[in-house]
């Protein structure tokens, strides 16, 4: 397989979704714990990337092998998934996408050793949600909570795993912490979620020749419309109150600006939903978010 289609097949674009909140995770942890575990934290990066590879790889293939056959279709098998458009074989697929999530595990469970089983559990959480989301007998992308179920893993348990990786051995587990950690990740757990909603939003009526009863199917477009804008907004909502509570800086509140251009592409994508021209707001939009809060708590953790 030539690396240009491997880097399609894997979406190696989508990794931005998983690295801000590890980096944002790693972050929150300096500034309420006040140290960093280095090598257990790259050791975990690394997991986190090849995993997040590995779900992509099995969305794919698992659309691609579950597609129906018929006319209908055709072109989504031909023309628009990249496992028809490239001809990848199945057995391909599965080889990367198993050996990629493999190496992952592997990596994970020494960790868990070194850090202990909040860890195991955190895992097991997210690499069932990764693997179910497209395979098994009912996928999650397939039914109305791909959203919830995408956004609360990459932006609240990456977050969450990176602030336990750090803080292992100074800090218990509570559900006080607990809490402060999904109110702190909650403008990237609304960002990335809203990139799952766009998706379905502009492939709204070829997930349901595809037999795909998402959100969409059940709320309709002008309602999920709303919500996509109102996450933006309890995001942010989300921000102030971390701040507030005490567990982010207050520079961190100069991410607001960004509110600015992420309402202006939210005001496009409103008026026009196509894949092609206006689902990249929404990773324009996320993007826009996280890295605006990791620059402005860095300096909150410079100039605190």
């Amino acid at each position: 397989m030539k690396p240009k289609v491997f880097l399609e097949f894997v979406e190696i674009k989508s990794l931005i979704a998983s690295v801000l909140p590890f980096v944002l995770g790693s972050l929150y942890a300096v500034y309420n714990y006040h140290q960093l575990h280095l090598g257990y934290l790259v050791l975990f990066f690394i997991a986190s990337s090849l995993f997040h590879m590995a779900t992509n790889a099995n969305d794919n293939y698992q659309d691609f092998l579950h597609a129906p056959r018929n006319t209908d279709n055709q072109e989504f098998l031909e023309a628009t998934n990249v496992v028809g458009v490239n001809r990848i074989s199945i057995s391909q697929a599965r080889l990367i996408t198993f050996g990629l999530g493999g190496v992952s595990l592997i990596i994970g469970l020494w960790l868990v050793t070194k850090t202990g089983l909040p860890l195991l559990w955190m895992g097991l959480y997210s690499y069932a949600v990764g693997y179910f989301y497209a395979g098994g007998p009912k996928p999650i992308s397939q039914g109305p909570f791909g959203e919830l179920f995408s956004g609360f893993t990459m932006g609240f348990m990456i977050f969450w795993i990176a602030v336990f990786i750090n803080t292992y051995d100074v800090a218990a587990i509570t559900w006080s912490s607990a809490l402060a950690v999904l109110v702190a990740s909650g403008l990237a757990m609304f960002a990335i979620t809203n990139i799952m909603l766009a998706n379905n939003i502009c492939d709204m009526d070829e997930d349901i020749a595809l037999g795909r009863h998402t959100i969409l199917y059940y709320l309709g477009k002008p309602t999920m419309l709303r919500v996509f804008a109102g996450s933006y907004v309890a995001g942010y909502i989300c921000l102030v109150v971390a701040v507030l509570m005490g567990v982010l800086p207050k520079f961190s509140l100069l991410t607001l600006i960004s509110a600015v251009p992420v309402w202006r592409n939210t005001r496009i994508f409103m008026g026009k939903q196509v894949k092609r021209e206006t689902f990249i707001l929404s990773i324009k939009n996320a993007t826009l978010i996280c890295l605006s809060f990791i620059v402005f708590m860095g300096l909150g953790l410079v100039f605190n």
